[in-house]
């Protein structure tokens, strides 16, 4: 930050002394711009630092930036939210239960996508949505916005910007969003992620 603050200090210095800034004598407004600016600029770097997911399928990249993107931070949050998911459907977009890989107008029964959605009006709104939006409802980013878009996330959506909980607390807000009939490894999984997430 050393390198930051000399040159906040030398532009703002120098704005002040070709007159664009009025300095009254014996001001400190150069002292509490640049204290401001530097505020500012350690703000932006923290903000800035994300985990990432070394090795990571670029399905399995979009779904953390889009996570953190909404303000979803924690790490174990991230995890459990991405082990959920892998346990659902394994980061593919277009798979219908039962692992047949085809377009959404294709799968005839169960669940499909990313978070399989399996009720009627779960698995219509995502082909509605699609076609409000103009998105292709195979496609993970507007499964990405979809999954945003539904009544059962924005009902966790705050608890898993809860940050410094436990993953059984993270779980339980999974149920509720996923409602879940098979548990799976998705503990595990969730762990698995913990594990290799990395903040960079």
């Amino acid at each position: 930050m050393d390198y930051i603050k000399k040159t906040i200090f030398r532009k703002l210095t120098a704005t002040a002394v070709i007159g664009l800034i009025a300095v009254p004598s014996g001001a400190t407004i150069i002292p509490t711009i640049v204290e401001s600016k530097i505020e500012e600029a350690e703000d932006s770097e923290v903000l800035e630092k994300r985990f990432v997911l070394p090795n990571g399928s670029p399905n399995e990249q979009a779904v953390l930036i889009a996570l953190q993107d909404i303000g979803i931070r924690d790490k174990i949050a991230l995890s459990v939210i991405m082990g959920n998911i892998r346990q659902e459907s394994r980061f593919h977009s277009n798979i219908c239960e039962g692992g047949a890989r085809v377009e959404y107008q294709h799968c005839y029964y169960g669940g499909y996508g990313l978070i399989q959605w399996t009720t009627p009006d779960r698995y219509k709104g995502l082909g509605e949505f699609a076609s409000r939006y103009g998105g292709d409802p195979s496609n993970i980013h507007t499964q990405i916005r979809y999954m945003f878009s539904e009544t059962e996330w924005k009902g966790i959506v705050e608890s898993m910007k809860n940050e410094g909980q436990s993953m059984g607390y993270y779980m339980d807000k999974a149920y509720y969003w996923l409602g879940w009939g098979h548990h799976g490894a998705r503990t595990d999984y969730s762990h698995d992620y913990a594990s290799r997430l990395v903040l960079q």
